[in-house]
């Protein structure tokens, strides 16, 4: 998956064996990004910084992005 499917803006490209190992380097991803100074992931890392503060939204970005992982070709 890449950073943009994933709600980021550019097109780094995660892979993983889980959709959880994908969304954690996108969060490792954004965080590195914004703090080199890249000022176009600051939003998707505030989204994903504020997921779990609302957590019935965070959940449903979770589960659709597991459906998303799920429904990709295998490398």
């Amino acid at each position: 998956m890449s950073c943009q499917q994933l709600g980021g803006p550019c097109d780094q490209a995660f892979q993983g064996e889980t959709a959880d190992d994908v969304i954690h380097q996108q969060d490792e991803h954004l965080k590195a990004m914004v703090a080199a100074g890249d000022q176009a992931h600051v939003p998707a890392n505030d989204d994903m910084r504020g997921r779990w503060k609302r957590p019935v939204k965070g959940l449903g970005w979770y589960r659709q992005t597991k459906k998303d992982f799920a429904a990709l070709p295998e490398d």
